[in-house]
């Protein structure tokens, strides 16, 4: 752990041995959130790559950002071991996302770590300021729930109960950036998925079949 302020609040990359059982499959979670081929995205606190190396054989292009050096240095080994798209690494700050990338991109993840931004709506506007119209900003929570209920490997594991948000917490926070909310989705046990939209030209998001985002 850290008390570097640049740090967001409980948002340290847990142990690989628990992260590694709740998720076993991120190329199913990534395909739910809408990643496709021949997309460009950005994983934003990437971590130690766990979705970086998936985004990477999915998406024509990734650029990965952690504000960790160590962890960044996991991530590229992951990603040099395996045969993937062309990614690029960048060590920085979340809230300097438009800087970072500085060019237009498709989808933007952000998992477990949107809880602890102190500026959410901030950043939901430096996000939005990178996408193409019709891109797409998936934020991956922990479901708001107290945190002795969410139990990994026989220990409570996530954020500290008082810092979980609900997805209708998410919804309001990102809306003052203009995305709009198109998708919903669970993602068992712990947590859900929620899909925010630029809008096209047109000034319509594209909602998949014409329907209202799903609630839990």
């Amino acid at each position: 752990m850290t008390d570097d302020t640049r740090f967001f609040p409980a948002t340290a990359m847990p142990d690989p041995d628990w992260w590694e059982v709740l998720w076993p499959q991120p190329e199913q979670v990534l395909a739910r959130l809408g990643v496709r081929e021949p997309m460009a995205a950005v994983d934003l606190c990437c971590g130690d790559g766990r979705f970086t190396e998936v985004l990477a054989r999915m998406c024509r292009r990734v650029i990965a950002i952690d504000i960790d050096p160590g962890l960044l240095a996991l991530a590229r080994a992951k990603l040099a071991a395996a045969p993937a798209a062309r990614c690029e690494f960048i060590q920085g700050d979340a809230r300097a996302v438009a800087a970072l990338v500085g060019r237009p991109v498709d989808f933007v993840l952000m998992a477990n770590t949107f809880h602890g931004v102190p500026d959410k709506v901030g950043l939901a506007h430096s996000v939005a300021s990178i996408l193409q119209p019709g891109g797409s900003f998936a934020i991956v929570n922990w479901h708001r729930r107290p945190r002795e209920e969410t139990t990994v490997t026989g220990a409570p594991r996530g954020p500290r109960t008082e810092m979980r948000m609900t997805p209708d917490d998410v919804g309001a926070v990102v809306a003052p950036s203009g995305l709009v909310p198109v998708r919903l989705i669970e993602l068992p046990p712990w947590h859900y998925g929620m899909v925010f939209q630029r809008p096209a030209a047109t000034g319509s998001a594209d909602r998949p079949d014409d329907a209202p985002p799903r609630r839990p």
